[in-house]
């Protein structure tokens, strides 16, 4: 049996953002995204620690969640989106991610 289609599956916004502390491991990042996105759904994808417990970070969201998603992310402290695309390809060039 197939899977969904591609129309079936709806739209969906990646959006590349920097988390400025205690995000060092993916499990705490995933934690803190957890805490101020909370009531949205949300997929993480890359994880990227710096080196001074900062990390930079790929996340998917639905497109109607996308707007809500952003302003939750940039009314964190030190916390702020990057870049937001369609196409998880986009974003990880303009985060120069592999």
């Amino acid at each position: 049996m197939a899977g969904l289609g591609k129309a079936a599956r709806g739209k969906r916004r990646w959006i590349g953002l920097r988390i400025p502390n205690g995000a060092a491991s993916r499990a705490s990042c995933e934690g803190l995204l957890k805490a101020v996105l909370e009531g949205l759904q949300w997929k993480m994808y890359d994880h990227n620690p710096g080196p001074d417990g900062s990390a930079t970070a790929i996340i998917r969201v639905p497109l109607y969640d996308c707007e809500s998603a952003t302003s939750r992310i940039n009314s964190e402290e030190g916390w702020r989106t990057l870049t937001r695309s369609g196409k998880i390809k986009l974003v990880r060039e303009r985060l120069k991610v592999d």
